[in-house]
């Protein structure tokens, strides 16, 4: 179980692009020296290296902050297109305060825009031994000149609006039907239901970039206050199927579920499901079913529940040897479920295949030991349905395709094209398909369900905004831009 940002300080803009984000090393006292790949927890830096973005990696990276770390952020649909290939790029958000102290707590509606980007050929066009450094040049400067085609300028534009939050936001999910209604977990134990119409529609008619100074805060009640939990919690889940129906989960092992009543109003059932021996730390509904959820827990154990068949769960079994943190329910294969633990691994299910009989069951079709830390967010790719994304407390973001395998031949095509040695591990997962860094206590991830290739994550120095070069879909087609 690993969540909560103790004692947090401010988040700082960190202006060094070093250490930011990539996955490569090399040395700044000798320039000359072949690129390398770094391996978190394995290799160690030498006196005189230090860590270097590669930016050839990313069709687009940006990082930016709202002041205090957020333990949890959600991304807001919008009305801008469903699949959007062009840059620039405007996205929304909310996300809630990890603050020094409680008072000083809000919730963030933010959006940003000019998100700018480039088309990356996954092979150099040409490469010669000689003219190395004057290709990288007028490699620089090409892009530099497509940025300014089709990104606008490199500095994305934030606009944000505060409201005031009673206590840290452990977890925040915006309804995907109703996009401007959010439910957050506080620490002081209260499920909270807001209504952020008002701030999304005043920053969608707005251009103006908003500074951490000139944001005021509002004092807003929420739509409904909840304290019937007996613990605070962090497992909170939109129904993605039947609008405004939601469940709540706690540390004390409790499960509420709320039924809308209106546009405005919900009834919470006073009984809770019980059927984990220790805190619930994440809920997933089904993708397929209307009455079906799934919830993961610190006793180990991943529970499925059918809410018309009473407050027990319907099978519950053992998912991983530690606590498991979170899971995410594949909407593109919706018999895939994938769970992350708090001894670094992840494991991937088929929901056919699950049995009560513990040395029967054979539904994990993949499980994964890559990370060495505990994993804090694991979600499936809305458009791909082998792809997802996992962050662990070892500071990487991963990016996995379950439907790669080792290709010599490949490889060494790859090699003679760049004419170069690809000093690339050996022993690294066939699957893994990018590895991300740069950010400190990564704590949550999303994809960006309209804009292909998009990943969104925060950390306890503030936020990313990335899309990896090597994800075919974030590639507009050839008549795009």
């Amino acid at each position: 179980m690993v969540r909560s940002v103790k004692n947090p300080k401010k988040a700082k803009r960190n202006k060094k692009d070093s250490k930011k984000g990539g996955g490569s090393s090399s040395s700044s006292s000798i320039p000359s020296m072949p690129t390398k790949v770094w391996q978190p927890g394995v290799d160690k830096l030498e006196e005189g290296e230090e860590l270097e973005c590669d930016l050839s990696a990313y069709n687009s990276l940006h990082a930016f902050h709202i002041g205090w770390p957020c333990l949890s952020f959600d991304i807001v649909r919008d009305s801008l297109g469903l699949l959007r290939t062009e840059f620039p790029h405007t996205v929304y958000f909310v996300a809630g305060t990890q603050a020094e102290k409680a008072s000083w707590n809000t919730i963030g509606i933010f959006k940003v825009s000019n998100i700018s980007g480039k088309r990356r050929n996954l092979v150099p066009n040409k490469a010669t031994d000689g003219d190395s450094d004057m290709d990288a040049d007028s490699s620089d400067s090409d892009e530099e000149s497509e940025d300014e085609e089709h990104g606008g300028s490199l500095t994305p534009v934030l606009q944000l609006r505060k409201v005031s939050h009673e206590g840290c936001v452990n977890r925040i999910r915006a309804m995907m039907q109703n996009p401007y209604i959010c439910a957050s977990w506080s620490d002081t134990g209260h499920v909270q239901i807001w209504d952020f119409s008002s701030h999304l529609n005043a920053l969608a008619e707005s251009e103006a970039e908003v500074t951490q100074r000139d944001s005021s805060v509002f004092n807003q009640p929420p739509l409904v206050k909840f304290g019937g939990h007996k613990d605070e919690g962090y497992a909170i889940d939109w129904s993605p199927r039947v609008t405004g129906r939601l469940v709540s989960g706690d540390c004390k092992n409790c499960i509420h579920l709320w039924e809308p009543t209106s546009d405005a109003t919900w009834n919470v059932g006073a009984t809770p499901f019980v059927g984990h021996a220790a805190s619930v730390e994440d809920l997933q509904w089904s993708p397929t079913e209307d009455e079906v959820f799934a919830s993961c827990s610190v006793d180990r154990s991943i529970a499925i529940w059918d809410i018309r068949l009473g407050k027990s769960p319907a099978i519950s079994f053992k998912a991983h040897n530690a606590d498991v943190n979170v899971i995410s329910w594949n909407r593109l294969a919706s018999v895939m479920l994938a769970s992350g633990s708090d001894d670094g691994t992840f494991s991937i299910r088929d929901l056919r295949l699950l049995s009560q009989n513990q040395e029967e069951d054979k539904s994990v079709v993949a499980h994964f030991e890559y990370h060495k830390y505990p994993i804090t967010s694991i979600e499936w790719s809305p458009h791909e349905a082998s792809s997802l994304a996992v962050s662990s407390s070892d500071n990487q973001l991963t990016i996995w395709d379950l439907s790669l395998e080792k290709d010599e031949e490949e490889e060494a095509e790859f090699r003679a094209k760049t004419k170069e040695q690809v000093n690339a591990p050996t022993d690294l997962p066939p699957q893994l398909l990018f590895v991300h860094q740069g950010q400190k206590d990564l704590k949550e991830l999303h994809w960006h369900s309209q804009i292909p290739g998009m990943l969104v994550s925060t950390a306890a120095d503030g936020f990313n905004i990335l899309m990896p070069s090597n994800i075919q879909s974030t590639l507009p087609s050839e008549g795009g831009a």
